[in-house]
């Protein structure tokens, strides 16, 4: 998509930031703390101006069972040979499952345990969400959705063309086979290549963790108006937060 060298957030930061995040998710975190402290203050009022594909986000919640099972039916053996990561160190592992998806159309990435149930306690409590895509003339939104040990995504006016229908773009999978053993959860996010690319599959994995898998003030506020006040539930503060937040900065 050619236009995508012409968007700052993907030109300047994409890239790096899905290295980061999979390589070194606890700088990666420690870096957007420190950008928010820096900041805190600093005014979001030009947001507006910018030209967005917008609909009713209120609209957006499907009834989800309050009780979503946590054991994933996902199987790290259904992906590859567990055989090849017998005897493996930590760090062996992440190397093979980095390398090992490298030329498939999907993204990946590794998790503590601790940022794991973070992530998946508030997805419990917080089902369902709305994230702000960056697209050429401005913003697309993907409705989110847990359930179990995954994540599924959609795009908004698809899901309320479709309803339940509605085609997924993104599938997150996790893999905790290995979480006593090696104390690492495995990650495998599959897209429809119709819809999504890579950078733009990564790009909503890293959004949905600055959500889920941190206990930001702001960011926890928008998941309780959106949830249980959704009439006040405004979409430009999704993008007020993704546009403040700039992980590489030029000392990094």
């Amino acid at each position: 998509m050619v236009w995508l060298t012409n968007n700052p957030y993907f030109d300047k930061y994409a890239a790096s930031i899905a290295r980061l995040q999979q390589t070194n998710p606890d700088e990666f975190f420690s870096r957007i703390e420190t950008h928010e402290k820096k900041h805190k203050h600093k005014s979001t009022s030009d947001t507006k101006q910018q030209s967005t594909t917008t609909s009713n986000p209120q609209s957006a919640k499907p009834p989800l069972s309050p009780s979503i099972p946590r054991v994933s039916s996902a199987k790290l053996s259904d992906v590859m040979k567990l055989e090849l990561l017998e005897n493996k160190g930590k760090q062996d592992i992440i190397d093979i499952w980095l390398d090992y998806h490298k030329t498939r159309d999907c993204i990946c990435g590794v998790m503590e345990p601790k940022i794991f149930d973070t992530m998946f306690e508030k997805g419990a409590k917080y089902s369902t969400f709305i994230l702000p895509l960056p697209r050429k003339n401005g913003y697309e939104f993907i409705l989110s959705q847990f359930f179990g040990t995954e994540v599924h995504m959609t795009q908004l006016l698809s899901y309320q063309t479709h309803l339940e229908n509605a085609p997924e773009c993104l599938k997150m999978i996790h893999y905790t086979d290995l979480r006593e053993s090696k104390d690492i959860i495995l990650m495998k996010g599959e897209f429809d290549t119709n819809i999504l690319n890579a950078q733009e599959a990564q790009c909503l994995a890293n959004e949905l963790q600055l959500y889920y898998a941190q206990n930001n003030p702001e960011r926890i506020k928008l998941l309780e108006i959106f949830t249980n006040t959704p009439d006040k539930f405004k979409h430009m503060d999704l993008i007020s937060q993704l546009e403040t937040i700039n992980l590489m900065s030029s000392n990094s």
